[in-house]
């Protein structure tokens, strides 16, 4: 049965992440989207499983060149199970629906949508979703958001549910976990030590400096030394992002709240961000996002 499902699904046109760079990776896409073993070791680390054979993942992330600006961070099936992994740095309640966004557009590169009107059954992978979570502000080891919870008047019995785990990977929480997945535990410290260096030295200074500790205490020794160029540079963009978020959650108490978030808006339009990414990065509502992208356009055009 395994070797069928393997067989079934290996007809996708699989499509690597960095193929396009209308989006900005992260440290995680590169450590685990670009290692099936890394990869497949956080895969046995959260099911508690013992696959041993990397070359049985297939993965199907999702390619923002096709899909018009979405793009997961980790996708992939093993035996009948197609799991999606994400990874965030802020508070994401509307994970779940972003999910749902996902899986269906996964679904439709798995099976030919001919095929879906035929008499007989047509059998997909079934999907789990994980977040792993390291931002600053303080979440459970472990939680779940739920689609459910984001319906605005939901029934007793609702015809459509999506869980989303969530586990918080900052150094010292998920102790478990950590042990069981080395890699994820290593870029645990990793971001540990931009933090603590950031307290300091500058944020470029930090993140060569955290770089630097990795190596020399063999933490991802081997990723860093030849990934230590895009590292960098993807590491600089997640912390100045970080420290440019807090700015605006305070400046958010006073009355240019708005403005400083049109701000942020307008730069990350121009950096061409999806807005699915900017509503996620800003709890700005898409509506919210296209009357700035509007008014930016309108401005375009009359000094033209």
């Amino acid at each position: 049965m395994r070797k069928q499902t393997e067989l079934k699904y290996k007809f996708m046109k699989v499509k690597w992440p960095w193929v396009n760079r209308q989006h900005k990776d992260t440290v995680f896409r590169l450590l685990f989207n670009g290692d099936k073993k890394a990869l497949l070791e956080l895969y046995n680390a959260i099911n508690h499983s013992n696959y041993d054979d990397p070359e049985k993942l297939i993965i199907n992330t999702l390619d923002n060149a096709i899909f018009m600006g979405m793009h997961n961070d980790v996708s992939f099936i093993l035996d009948t199970h197609l799991t999606l992994f994400e990874h965030q740095s802020t508070k994401c309640p509307n994970i779940s629906l972003r999910c749902l966004f996902y899986v269906s557009k996964l679904y439709a590169q798995i099976v030919d949508e001919k095929n879906i009107f035929s008499s007989s059954i047509k059998h997909i992978p079934e999907p789990h979703f994980v977040v792993f979570y390291n931002g600053i502000e303080d979440l459970p080891e472990k939680m779940t958001y739920k689609l459910t919870d984001m319906y605005e008047n939901p029934s007793n019995d609702p015809a459509l549910e999506l869980k989303v785990k969530v586990f918080n990977i900052n150094h010292g929480k998920n102790d478990s976990l950590m042990r069981s997945c080395q890699t994820l535990n290593g870029y645990s410290i990793y971001v540990a030590k931009i933090r603590e260096y950031s307290r300091k030295l500058s944020r470029k200074a930090a993140v060569e400096h955290a770089i630097d500790y990795c190596i020399e205490n063999d933490i991802l020794k081997d990723f860093f030394l030849k990934e230590r160029r895009a590292i960098t540079m993807f590491s600089l963009y997640e912390y100045d992002y970080e420290g440019h978020m807090n700015l605006v959650r305070e400046e958010g108490r006073e009355e240019g709240r708005e403005e400083g978030r049109e701000e942020i808006i307008n730069n990350m339009l121009k950096k061409n961000y999806s807005l699915t990414e900017i509503a996620d990065i800003t709890g700005c509502s898409l509506d919210e996002i296209k009357q700035i992208q509007a008014t930016n356009l309108a401005q375009s055009t009359q000094q033209l």
